[in-house]
């Protein structure tokens, strides 16, 4: 699989169907959401830590890329890699290290190593030298924190980052956390750019955030939360009840 491939699977949604891009947290949910008939995945570092015992933003490099490796080679999708701030590594490096895994998309967010927002022209600079390293060979999803840091003004601050990261090279923006009333100005803004949406519990269906303005739906680790219910009501009926 190819970036050209995700890249196609984002191309010429219809309002109100966007690519709903499942989050893997190891092989067998990767395979079990591929097996479902999902055409591409998108692991979660969140959902990944959480697998590895970690707390999320904890994880060592060399583990996050071990378990995208394992998650890739367990599919025939195309898989992108939820890759937090890239770790510190150059953009070269990066770009060397996301091939290896096989993944070929990167998820890279602006929130610093100490949980402040990057300075935008520092972010966009930043993606700009992993476009170049990386060429049209990876699919760069560049993450929009002011949601999540709660910023003053965070429509405003979102569009600017926003605009930053495309021009910087960015194939998809993620406003993560964003709430569905801002996808429309953020869609503007955007022009023909995919825009990634985060779906929550009880939030809008995937249809009406596609409607809103959202390319893609993704779900950080809110699928192993909802698994990780499922295992503790197990766990619970284990102890209670003697029997399955």
């Amino acid at each position: 699989m190819t970036a050209e491939a995700l890249r196609a699977l984002h191309r010429g949604r219809a309002a109100g169907d966007p690519l709903v891009l499942p989050g893997p947290w190891d092989a067998a949910s990767a395979r079990a959401f591929e097996a479902a008939g999902h055409p591409a995945l998108a692991t979660p570092s969140a959902g990944i830590a959480a697998s590895l015992g970690y707390e999320d933003g904890a994880t060592p490099a060399a583990e996050m890329f071990a378990a995208v490796a394992r998650i890739v080679r367990s599919v025939s999708v195309p898989v992108t890699a939820d890759l937090e701030g890239g770790y510190g590594l150059s953009a070269a490096e990066l770009v060397a290290r996301v091939r290896e895994s096989g993944a070929v998309g990167v998820n890279l967010e602006d929130t610093g190593p100490a949980g402040d927002l990057t300075d935008p022209s520092a972010q966009a600079d930043r993606l700009a030298e992993v476009r170049a390293a990386a060429g049209p060979g990876l699919f760069v999803n560049a993450r929009v924190d002011v949601y999540i840091r709660r910023v003053p003004e965070p429509l405003d601050a979102a569009i600017d980052r926003a605009r930053r990261y495309a021009a910087a090279g960015a194939d998809c923006v993620y406003p993560i956390a964003a709430p569905p009333a801002d996808l429309p100005a953020l869609r503007a803004a955007l022009g023909d750019l995919p825009l990634n949406a985060l779906a929550v519990p009880g939030g809008p269906s995937f249809a009406e955030l596609g409607r809103l303005g959202a390319t893609r739906i993704t779900f950080g680790d809110g699928l192993l939360r909802r698994a990780l219910d499922d295992v503790s009501a197990v766990a619970t009926k284990l102890r209670d009840a003697g029997t399955l």
